[in-house]
């Protein structure tokens, strides 16, 4: 992988979408270590499908740094299901600002998460292995995080309920989905009202890519208005089964 190459392909990307940030010279060599990391670590550990450079930018990074302009300088962020480290990761380059705290049931892609934002020097990003919904009864973590992300996750119903818990009080949950968002925002509107939440916003975006691909993303900001019943989240199996 070439630096200047990819360097050029970033800018285009982010320029090409005027909801992103524009990235620095710093954040950029960032973005190309974390590639190099990522790729070559996802020779042995299944962490994305996605490995063409271009596509990389667009899909992974441009779409973690969309919600950036949704959350509060200064802000404690949660993001549930962080899998490979979207969009914990970019978040952290591009928000340093930002307290993050990435959280999966895989203990293999927290690891790396937290390799990661090491050799990257994200001192502003840490990870642990845990059920989310089991994560969410203890003491501190419970309404304790002003910002919940959660990306291709689950549905929003199931993401609802599983979340929400982790919000403070007039926090945000934001779920990042692509384009069936909509119709799950419709069937989650139960789920958000029982954990205390109600829907701020809906967004739509098109993220365009270098050439003619395009990304198209639902975006759900759920604000916390009420404390969430003791009894939420259930055991999973029973969110997954029977969603509220």
């Amino acid at each position: 992988m070439n630096f200047e190459a990819f360097k050029q392909k970033t800018i285009k990307i982010f320029a090409l979408n005027t909801i992103l940030p524009t990235p620095t010279d710093e954040q950029i060599e960032k973005l190309f270590a974390l590639t190099e990391i990522m790729l070559e670590v996802n020779k042995s550990m299944n962490l994305t499908a996605i490995t063409e450079e271009s596509a990389v930018i667009l899909k992974h990074y441009a779409d973690s740094v969309s919600i950036s302009a949704m959350i509060p300088e200064g802000s404690r962020v949660l993001d549930v299901g962080c899998g490979a480290g979207f969009p914990c990761l970019p978040l952290a380059i591009f928000r340093p600002d930002l307290r993050i705290l990435g959280l999966d049931s895989t203990a293999k892609r927290i690891e790396y998460v937290k390799r990661t934002a090491k050799s990257l020097g994200l001192a502003n990003l840490d990870a642990i292995s845990a059920r989310a919904e089991e994560q969410a009864k203890k003491f501190e973590f419970r309404e304790s995080f002003d910002i919940v992300t959660a990306r291709a996750v689950a549905a929003l119903p199931i993401l609802s309920e599983i979340c929400l818990p982790f919000v403070k009080l007039g926090g945000k949950f934001i779920a990042m989905k692509a384009a069936q968002g909509e119709n799950e925002t419709a069937s989650a509107l139960n789920a958000i009202k029982l954990c205390g939440g109600s829907i701020k916003n809906v967004s739509h975006i098109d993220l365009t890519g270098d050439g003619e691909s395009l990304e198209h993303r639902v975006i759900v900001e759920v604000s916390k208005t009420s404390q969430t019943p003791e009894k939420y989240p259930r055991h999973y199996s029973q969110i997954s089964k029977k969603p509220l």
